[in-house]
């Protein structure tokens, strides 16, 4: 799996021009939902839980490119529900390339090999493939079977053609390590690379008894990490928050970072979490109260150790410290001994809970729109016929 030079080379660039001027918050990879409506129902997602009212609602394209204008992240990543059921996704994804954007497309690949022909191989573009692990505990996780053939099919037809393929996995409670290992020299077999990450509690995921804690988190990766020692895994993550999953950092999340943006507006305060929305990605910023979130400040973020809320936060270590980065680069992953002082967890806020009164605005949104359009309908068909 090669990463094309320059990419590393713009984001690296990029990251420097935001410490030369000074800036203390700046995105790094908007989180682009244009629907969230899936065609799978996986017990570990908290993302599809919506009325149907909203789950048929999408962005258009135009609304998509305004995002990523308004953002100004180097990066795009368009997860869901399952972009490749949006009609409009070939020329979204277009429109995002002509901008130099590297976009990175989540999918279930369902769809990919059926919906090949609307895009056309760029390094500005990635399929990332979701795989939990290998087939069994894939079928599993996605609640149905033949999932995992039908995905790995798609991705060898995706790199036939010239697309650049990864694979992200999710990672559970129970999921041992050996497995992850065999499914980690899996995908080195496959030719692809792969992002881990242990997944968020959702408040809404239907199974709620196999999310991590942290502690468990460190100790599985590190298992993971030993077993891993002598072989080429191709991590699409930066060795920081690899260090990091092992427990060898102590980082607080960076959740502006990867902002998120759907067809409810700007998310606050990210990917994961569903606190509010803003209009625009500058009242995101300005006016999103950043300090009450995070480990150890609110207990919905208690446990999380997503790369969407630590990946920017080991981008930017990497930027202060490239020494320590270098040295964990060629050291590798520590997997033995005192692992980094856990956050202090006694003064977190309690949890808000607001989804419902979010649902509620935004279908009391649409049924208002709806009828403004039939009412407009309405008045224009008596204009005709007068």
């Amino acid at each position: 799996m090669a990463i094309p030079f320059f990419k590393e080379m713009r984001i690296g660039g990029y990251l420097i021009k935001q410490k030369l001027l000074g800036r203390k918050r700046y995105p790094l990879v908007l989180m682009l939902e244009p629907l969230f409506r899936c065609n799978l129902a996986c017990v570990g997602c908290g993302k599809i839980d919506y009325p149907d009212a909203i789950l048929n609602r999408r962005m258009t394209a135009q609304e998509c490119w305004d995002a990523a204008d308004e953002c100004g992240a180097p990066m795009v990543a368009i997860p869901g529900g399952e972009p490749l059921i949006h009609k409009e996704i070939g020329e979204i994804v277009r429109g995002l390339v002509a901008r130099k954007k590297f976009v990175s497309l989540c999918t279930n690949a369902l769809l990919l090999e059926k919906k090949l022909d609307l895009f056309e191989p760029s390094p500005y573009l990635f399929f990332s493939v979701h795989l939990d692990g290998l087939k069994d505990h894939h079928d599993k996780a996605v609640s149905q079977k033949g999932v995992f053939d039908r995905a790995v099919s798609a991705i060898k037809a995706a790199k036939a053609r010239g697309f650049t393929v990864n694979v992200n996995a999710t990672i559970f409670d129970g999921h041992p390590a050996e497995e992850i290992a065999k499914f980690l020299d899996f995908t080195t077999e496959l030719g692809v690379g792969v992002s881990m990450s242990p997944g968020y509690a959702y408040e809404r995921a239907p199974d709620q008894e196999h999310f991590l804690n942290r502690t468990k988190t460190k100790k599985l990766f590190r298992d993971v990490f030993a077993l891993g020692k002598g072989k080429k895994w191709n991590f699409m993550h930066s060795g920081l928050f690899l260090d990091f999953l092992a427990g060898n950092q102590e980082y607080e999340c960076t959740p502006w970072g990867m902002p998120a943006r759907n067809i409810f507006g700007w998310q606050k305060p990210c990917y994961l979490l569903g606190e509010g929305y803003a209009k625009t990605f500058k009242e995101l910023m300005d006016t999103t109260d950043w300090e009450t979130y995070g480990t150890g400040k609110y207990e919905k973020c208690a446990d999380c150790m997503a790369h969407c809320g630590y990946e920017p936060t080991a981008a930017t270590a990497a930027i202060n410290n490239p020494l320590k980065a270098m040295w964990v680069a060629l050291r590798g992953i520590k997997t033995t001994g005192p692992m980094a002082p856990e956050i202090d967890m006694s003064k977190q806020r309690p949890a808000q809970y607001i989804f419902a009164e979010q649902v509620e605005k935004k279908l009391s949104d649409i049924r208002r729109d709806e009828a403004a359009a039939a009412a407009a309908k309405q008045q224009q068909k008596a204009s005709s016929a007068a």
